[in-house]
């Protein structure tokens, strides 16, 4: 095609196989941007398994001394279980993060990958947070009942209303999750084979 000024105009699309460097590469190309703030997350939890066999030792140091009771002992184990699904959560956004945000890890076929890793999206890992901090809520509501005693009964108050918007608000992720997972999978999959044609029978 000539232009006015007599001269041919031609554009290279991606089915060219050229590369055209645009401002939309440029943009995509800032989600690295994201991989230290996981790796800074990476350190956190190296925190929390600090954290963990430090309170592990000061359980059993406190068992063998006959310095703690049975119910030092349950509120001390459901401190280890709080770090744990603490290090659980840090897990799901550091990979799932990472592979649903940043770039694909790779893990197809590998022995070791995790079961919800194989079909992670956004919609999938919020909802998997929002159970996740569901979990760890009731392990402070618990502790706080364990330790009623000592508990006051606004902080009792505050502590179950707290947990039970975190229950509604992952049933309402849960519910929305739904029909967008069935709408991508409909986009995914393309719209419906075409049937295959009879043979033409010949007339008569």
């Amino acid at each position: 095609m000539k232009a006015r000024g007599g001269y041919a105009a031609e554009v290279h699309g991606p089915a060219d196989g050229a590369a055209v460097p645009s401002l939309g590469y440029a943009l995509f190309a800032t989600r690295w941007l994201q991989a230290p703030l996981y790796f800074g997350l990476v350190a956190a939890q190296a925190v929390y398994v600090y954290e963990f066999f430090g309170e592990l030792w000061s359980l059993v140091h406190g068992v063998l001394n006959g310095r703690t009771d049975e119910n030092t002992v349950m509120l001390a184990v459901l401190k280890l279980v709080d770090v744990v699904m603490i290090a659980n959560l840090l897990i799901m956004v550091i990979v799932g993060g990472y592979e649903t945000f940043v770039s694909r890890i790779g893990l197809q076929g590998h022995k070791d990958q995790p079961e919800w890793l194989s079909h992670v999206n956004s919609n999938v890992l919020k909802v998997k947070l929002a159970m996740a901090i569901v979990g760890i809520s009731s392990i402070h509501l618990l502790q706080m009942f364990v330790n009623i005693h000592h508990t006051s009964r606004q902080e009792l108050v505050w502590g179950t209303t707290i947990h039970m918007a975190f229950i509604v608000s992952a049933c309402i992720l849960a519910f929305m999750a739904g029909p967008m997972e069935a709408r991508a999978a409909s986009l995914h999959h393309g719209p419906h084979a075409v049937p295959e044609q009879q043979p033409a029978h010949p007339a008569g």
